[in-house]
């Protein structure tokens, strides 16, 4: 096969691998292992679907040999291995013994023991209407966890597929990291395949839409989006972009290859006009049929594959390297040569090939991503998830969910617990695809979600009233979604930089909770809960509001420290449960104290502790520099901002947890100048305009004072907002006013409201306002 279809791989390093008769150990770090039993004594050090690094560096271990017995022990963990002797061993169970020693306790395993994990993720969303199951992943509470290997196919040296010469065999490994869930993810990552960097525009808002547009209807759309200020950087097309009623001799039409010229007279300039509106373009395929006699590139495909000109549909085939090759080079190398940026491979008609255990989706995956990179740029497909080892293959396509609040419910835990088998890029059909029932408010919490979730992408069924439009909706859901489809693009500096992380230093650009705080229990109670990025703790409200607050509640944990939500202003105080309640136009975003969270011309920075931040950023096109911005909070609430070389830049820098502010000061390359600044005490923040020149570093140091006066209206404005919009009666609101007016110490606040209300969202909400900083 072409050189482009051929993997870097490596195998165990020499020494770290121990033969015993029909068993072979390898020992790939301290706290993880290889184990392989053949009966007929084949083992492999090829790379297979899912492994293609077995070193991970020098490991040192000790071997011990007895009679009947063979020892080797890491500081994790020690193997006994009980020798073969002429009759062998029944098995691997029979024949392995693993001792594992970490801070969760000595447990003993052996293959075949249950080990329950945190889960990973699943094939698809495809017709869920809520909850799925969801696969193993690679941590466990209980500290051990097992990938089983036994059925993959192997990757030889020339990028072919082919199976195990002992079929039967068992080829397993054993995390055994104990809560050290970040290391043992990181060494998942290592084994499998590092992440690859997504290029900078997969992280802006996708458009998509299962419609048959016209290319002057696509064009004006887009238009549309643009008028409007919302902006959009991905323009997928649905299948309907190529001929879908044909002889039913041939097929179902949904696989296809040829543009409709009916819907789409002059392809090549409709790819050119998006790309002149800075969209890069993806086309939707369903390659299952294999390639018709109506297709175009039928008689290319024929000669390719040196088949009779019989009429005869050629059948999918991507076991077959020949194939393989015309596959990309006659129907889609001339597409892309068009302006086609990549493919959207919507595979779901089958899970076999013409090699046992291999799916067919992971080989499209596979070779479409491979070949994606041929020019060198940073590559990517939309597919759904083939198993361990996908997450070398962004971005996810997780299908066509119901319509509900139960599915919206579903998304956040489904989407971070994926980063426990290191498959971080997600991306769901945000709004649902089908089905359920028309829902503005529901449209609008999922945007949310969408927009602090990996990949942000709008889809929607078929169905003339499925429409994702935001100016379709009622004025306040037109709103919010426009203001939060903006925010994503202002998002894209601090999203690139975790693309940056993830690549190179394997942290995950959204994790659950309790890969941070392994130790504490509530971790693992807020499934829906999650770091996005490293700076950021994402609550999504995924309920509908209370009628009578007009603000719909969220429960979530706070983590040791302080926190403060960007929309809000309101500080929260670790280790504790809070139930916050937001109006439909706010949704719950933490910055920890210290951390700082750079945008596309602001930075917010979060008082209360020192932290750093370095926004990594490859810029907006192929060859562009890569620039590196450093941001630092001092623990004396000095902000510093260094530039890159060969880059201005000019902040807003809002500081958030803010005391009344008295004055501010800049240092501009050394020269000192006082600085306008606005505070908004309903908010606690201060915002300084700031420029800072190439190579050239500022500081901005704030004289605040603490008002408790100004703390006071500030309770005050935040409890009589939340009663203003309520739909209750009057004499209520006034009587719950009083009582927050009556002053004392919040103990007291609250025990005049406790006294005056019995509703416990109510309740609820007044005293998130009045214990909030």
């Amino acid at each position: 096969m072409k050189g482009i279809y051929r993997i870097e791989t490596r195998g165990a390093r020499s020494g770290n691998t121990i033969a015993l008769g029909n068993l072979r150990v390898t020992v790939i770090a301290p706290a993880l292992i290889r184990l392989e039993w053949s009966e007929k004594g084949i083992f492999t050090d090829k790379a297979t679907q899912k492994i293609w690094n077995r070193d991970l560096g020098a490991v040192e271990f000790i071997r011990k040999d007895y009679d009947d017995e063979c020892e080797i022990g890491t500081t994790r963990l020690t193997i006994r291995c009980r020798k073969v002797g002429d009759g062998g061993n029944v098995s691997l169970r029979s024949a392995v013994e693993v001792i594992i020693k970490n801070p969760v306790g000595t447990r003993t395993w052996r293959h075949g023991d249950k080990t329950e994990t945190l889960k990973g993720t699943a094939r698809t969303l495809d017709n869920a209407d809520g909850a799925i199951p969801l696969g193993e992943g690679i941590i466990s509470r209980s500290g051990i966890a097992i990938l089983d290997d036994s059925r993959s196919c192997l990757i030889n040296d020339d990028g072919t597929i082919s199976a195990r010469e002992d079929k039967n065999c068992t080829d397993v490994y054993l995390f055994a990291y104990g809560h050290d869930y970040k290391d043992a993810l990181r060494d998942f990552l290592l084994i499998t395949g590092r992440p690859p960097l997504l290029p900078r525009w997969a992280l802006g808002n996708w458009w998509s839409r299962y419609h048959r547009y016209t290319q002057e209807e696509y064009l004006a759309l887009m238009d549309e989006f643009a008028r409007r200020k919302i902006p959009l950087s991905v323009a997928m097309i649905d299948m309907d972009w190529h001929i879908t009623k044909i002889d039913s001799s041939i097929g179902t039409g949904w696989t296809g290859y040829t543009w409709n010229r009916e819907l789409f007279p002059d392809p090549k300039q409709f790819l050119s006009e998006l790309h002149k509106r800075n969209l890069t373009v993806s086309l939707n395929i369903h390659p299952a049929e294999g390639v018709g006699r109506h297709e175009e590139d039928y008689g290319a495909m024929r000669k390719s594959l040196k088949r009779a000109d019989d009429g005869e549909t050629i059948p999918f085939d991507m076991t077959s390297p020949d194939f393989v090759e015309a596959y990309f080079s006659c129907l889609h190398h001339p597409k892309e040569k068009d302006g086609v940026d990549f493919w959207w491979i919507d595979w779901q008609q089958g899970e076999k090939t013409k090699l046992a255990d291999l799916d067919p989706l992971w080989l499209l995956n596979h070779y479409h991503f491979l070949d994606n990179k041929k020019s060198g740029k940073d590559a990517l497909i939309l597919s759904r998830y083939s198993g361990e080892g996908s997450h070398r293959y962004p971005v996810g396509f997780s299908g066509d969910t119901v319509i509900s609040w139960k599915s919206l419910d579903f998304q956040p835990f489904f989407t971070a617990t994926a980063s426990n088998i290191g498959y971080c890029w997600w991306s769901h059909d945000i709004g649902g695809h089908m089905l359920g029932t028309y829902d503005e408010e529901l449209q609008v919490r999922w945007v949310q979600l969408g927009v602090f979730s990996p990949i942000m992408r709008l889809h929607s069924s078929s169905s003339e009233f499925n429409h994702k439009e935001p100016w379709l909706f009622g004025a306040g859901e037109s709103a919010a979604i426009t203001e939060f489809l903006r925010m994503r693009h202002a998002l894209i500096p601090y999203l690139n930089t975790m693309n940056a992380r993830f690549s190179r230093d394997l942290v995950p650009p959204i994790r659950p909770l309790y890969h941070e705080f392994p130790e504490e229990n509530e971790a693992y109670d807020f499934p829906n809960e999650y770091f996005f990025g490293t700076e950021l703790i994402a609550c999504p409200i995924t309920s509908p509001a209370k009628k009578d607050l007009r603000m719909a509640p969220v429960r979530a944990w706070i983590p040791e420290g302080l926190y403060t939500d960007i929309f809000t202003g309101m500080t929260y105080e670790g280790k504790k449960t809070v139930v916050m309640y937001r109006p439909l136009e706010s949704f719950p975003l933490l910055l920890k104290a210290g951390g700082i969270l750079p945008l596309e011309s602001e930075v917010f920075v979060s008082l209360g502790a020192e932290g750093k931040f370095v926004q990594e950023d490859c810029g907006a096109g192929e060859g562009s520099d890569f620039y590196r911005t450093e941001f630092e909070i001092s623990g004396e609430g000095v902000f510093f901002i260094r530039a890159p070389k060969g880059k201005s830049a000019e902040y807003n820098i809002h500081f958030l947890n803010c005391d009344e502010v008295l004055s501010a000061e800049s240092e501009i390359c050394g020269q000192k100048r006082p600085s306008d600044f606005r505070y908004d005490p309903l908010m606690r923040k201060a915002s300084v305009r700031v420029s800072v020149p190439a190579s050239g570093e500022a500081a901005i140091r704030l004289s605040t004072r603490k008002n408790e006066e100004l703390g006071r209206k500030m309770v005050l404005s935040r409890c009589f907002s939340l009663l203003d919009k309520a739909e209750i009666d009057f004499v209520r609101k006034e009587r719950l006013f009083s009582a927050v007016k009556k002053g004392g110490d919040t103990a007291s606040v609250c025990g005049e409201i406790l006294a005056e209300e019995t509703d416990c969202d109510f309740v609820s909400a007044l005293f998130e306002r009045i214990c909030s900083r």
